[in-house]
């Protein structure tokens, strides 16, 4: 398991000490002060070194954590539009998204690509150093390929048909072309290669990382249609492991419980909302109602229980969840993950009773995620519900109950849709918004206004999932 909140201080100490050289000495202060030198500007210079190539990995993999579970990442704005979660905040941003109806210049949306677009420059930056100044262990390598590949495979899964990759991360950008879906999948699942291979010791390190790639290539794969290759990518992988991003109290807390528990501007999403529960969502899993314990929801009350707590909003009814607490670590990828690829590639052979026996397979035994832990046989086990479309249902359903707000579900309903033909209006959420009006048409999110910087890009290829 990688402790991303243990690199998060080895960071602060390199560049620490790579402040600290740069100090000018005493009898040329005189001559300094009306400098003004941006402390967030790190010469070039300053990184040549095996310690300048750890900082740099390190602030790559924090900004890995950034773009998963410790920012406001995709993983809640995809969740948003998707059923996992509905606003409850004064932001624009978060109820146009929500509603289905997202604007261009979305400032959340953003953040949140240029976040994605920086692991990759950042890795970039570390891959050349680490392979100069320290190459071993080559499972730094490795890792650095897989949080490239990870945010590559994050961008394809959540964002529209026609993603550019530029390169930032040498003296000079390189901008990129407008890249299909399947295009952005194979950039990722190459990423991912390179990491695997880079990853082959026995020591735990490599392991870890080895595994991490193999679920990131695999859920590529899924989203190229390739459940076969997918499900062999991962066969080996144990269900127990996890690779996980992790936090403090001075380092950076779990953004999911900060936005949710904490802030309440994302409320649990349910198939029924308003404060009344009288609006009736099609196609929304009652993440709520379902009183599922994977992902335990109640109302915040106040007064001994008596009075239902408002969210941020001042309006909405806030429902939480206890998934996630302050410090929970969050899964990047983990075993569960790599179950669902096989099972799923079971369903798509032609064997559903394979399929229902590793999803059981998982009810059986006892499971962790977040900061619950669901004990053996605490699920009831499935039975095949006799139908092509029920068994397709049953299989997204009790993936979305096991990798709630972990970035998947977005990914999934596109795929029902471009894979299963599926239309969105069975698909994704329909209906009475309870903002009012009703829910748009967005199947996936924009690449923003910002990029027309790019002179090779003008605009999305397409909307479509």
């Amino acid at each position: 398991m990688r402790l991303i909140r243990e690199s998060g201080r080895a960071v602060v100490a390199a560049l620490a000490v790579v402040a600290l050289a740069a100090l000018p000495a005493c009898n040329d202060v005189k001559n300094n002060l009306l400098e003004a030198p941006d402390p967030d500007i790190i010469d070039p210079s300053a990184v040549q070194s095996q310690a300048g190539a750890n900082a740099v990995r390190v602030g790559a993999l924090s900004r890995l954590r950034t773009i998963t579970g410790g920012g406001e990442s995709t993983w809640l704005f995809g969740g948003l539009l998707v059923d996992e979660w509905s606003t409850s905040s004064t932001f624009v941003q978060n109820d146009e998204t929500d509603e289905r109806s997202i604007s261009l210049s979305n400032g959340t949306i953003t953040t949140e690509i240029r976040g994605l677009y920086r692991v990759r420059t950042s890795a970039n930056q570390a891959i050349r150093l680490l392979n100069q100044y320290k190459p071993t262990p080559q499972s730094d390598l490795g890792e650095m390929y897989f949080a490239r590949g990870f945010a590559e495979m994050q961008l394809a899964q959540d964002f529209c048909n026609g993603i550019p990759l530029s390169d930032a991360s040498g003296d000079e950008i390189v901008y990129g072309k407008p890249l299909t879906l399947d295009e952005v999948f194979a950039v990722a699942v190459a990423s991912f290669d390179s990491a695997i291979a880079l990853s082959t010791g026995s020591d735990a390190a490599s392991v870890a990382v080895n595994r991490a790639a193999r679920i990131g290539k695999a859920r590529a794969l899924l989203g190229m249609n390739k459940p076969a290759e997918a499900a062999a990518v991962v066969s080996a992988i144990p269900t127990s492991y996890t690779y996980d991003v992790t936090y403090s109290l001075t380092g950076g807390t779990n953004t999911i419980w900060g936005q949710g528990a904490s802030a309440r501007r994302y409320t649990v999403g349910d198939s029924l909302e308003g404060n009344a529960h009288n609006l009736l969502v099609k196609n929304a899993i009652p993440f709520f109602s379902a009183k599922d314990p994977r992902v335990p929801v109640v109302y915040t009350t106040q007064n001994s229980g008596k009075d239902t707590v408002k969210s941020q909003d001042g309006l909405t009814y806030s429902r939480t969840t206890t998934l996630y607490g302050q410090l929970t670590a969050t899964a990047v990828v983990n075993g569960i993950d790599a179950r669902f690829v096989e099972a799923e590639a079971a369903l798509r052979a032609g064997s559903p009773a394979t399929m229902i026996s590793i999803l059981n397979g998982l009810r059986s035994a006892s499971q962790t995620i977040g900061s619950i832990t669901i004990a053996a046989n605490q699920l009831p086990p499935l039975t095949d519900p006799g139908t092509a479309d029920g068994r397709i249902n049953l299989l997204f359903r009790d993936k979305a109950f096991w990798t709630f707000s972990r970035g998947q579900r977005l990914g999934d309903l596109r795929r029902l849709i471009r894979q299963y033909g599926r239309t969105q209006e069975n698909v994704f959420p329909v209906g009475t918004h309870y903002r009012g009006g009703t829910y748009g048409t967005d199947v996936n999110l924009p690449v923003v206004q910002d990029e027309t910087n790019n002179l090779n890009f003008s605009n999305c290829m397409d909307r479509k999932a």
